[in-house]
């Protein structure tokens, strides 16, 4: 392995972690990860990564510290404090956080960053567990350019499609935006399948038909499986969408911007982690308009 390549720590090894920090292995980084589940340490030192006993220890030696947890509280509490990011990592150090979070928590960790020599990207990204595995992630990053050129080849490892869209919590914002799309496409599907269904039509053939026009979309060749086989396990948990739709709507709020389906969509991913699917696929919004059409789910 080169020792020209810079140490990466990595911390939050869940469903997208996990594969992502494998990768950078695969590459040839050196990966040293901390997270709060044993036998995701485990996973990572089986993968030929080290397992860090603290966040301080992990972030010590690290060149890059990438973070992929799941909201902005998880992402302020790994990065303040004295047992942090902030006060163990080196000074120069690039951190990258992967995680989906308001676009101000990005800016304002930018800004305590700097106040210690670390410099700061947030680079959110789409694609799931599926697209975590297969490196072929969108990311979208906002930061100084010169940050990003350098994290690039990161990214490369990571993800295939890589874009800087502007300065700090730029990134954010267009991940709010994706989530947005996301969401409410998946419910228009979800919709479209229950009248499918309930038409009496067969629906594999109509969902192949359907994703060969311009209704087919990357969320419906992803789902469709999910759909057809009322296949839940979560690739992207619903609870992770309502915080995602919670970011989006009030971050259009704050701009003057009108989200007048999301806001319904928002409601209805509200809606069923309140019947208890939170810990299911965001494909699972299909029960709710199960639900509506008076199916028992």
């Amino acid at each position: 392995m080169s020792n020209t390549l810079p140490k990466i720590a990595w911390i939050g090894l869940g469903i997208m972690g996990s594969p992502m920090s494998e990768n950078l292995i695969k590459a040839g980084y050196q990966v040293t990860g901390f997270t709060l589940e044993q036998d995701k340490l485990d996973r990572l030192a089986a993968a030929g990564g080290s397992a860090a006993p603290s966040i301080a220890e992990a972030v010590r030696d690290a060149d890059v510290v990438i973070t992929m947890v799941p909201a902005s509280p998880q992402v302020e509490a790994i990065s303040y404090g004295p047992d942090g990011i902030l006060e163990n990592a080196k000074s120069g150090a690039l951190l990258i956080d992967m995680s989906s979070i308001t676009p101000q928590t990005s800016v304002d960790l930018a800004k305590a960053a700097k106040d210690k020599g670390i410099r700061v990207l947030d680079a959110p990204v789409s694609g799931g567990e599926a697209g975590a595995i297969e490196a072929v992630l969108s990311i979208m990053v906002g930061g100084e350019r010169a940050d990003f050129d350098q994290a690039k080849p990161i990214f490369d490892a990571l993800g295939k499609t890589i874009v800087l869209c502007g300065p700090h919590g730029s990134g954010q914002t267009v991940k709010a935006a994706n989530q947005l799309i996301v969401a409410v496409n998946i419910q228009a599907c979800a919709e479209a399948v229950v009248f499918l269904e309930k038409s009496g039509v067969d629906l594999q053939a109509a969902l192949d038909v359907l994703n060969g026009g311009l209704a087919g979309s990357t969320v419906l060749t992803r789902k469709k499986d999910n759909f057809l086989n009322r296949d839940f396990k979560p690739g992207f948990r619903i609870d992770l969408h309502h915080k995602d739709m919670g970011i989006v709507t009030d971050a259009a709020r704050n701009v003057g911007a009108a989200l007048p389906v999301g806001v319904v969509v928002a409601q209805l991913v509200a809606s069923l982690r309140t019947q208890g699917d939170g810990g299911l696929d965001h494909s699972a919004l299909l029960r709710a308009v199960e639900r509506l059409s008076g199916a028992q789910v």
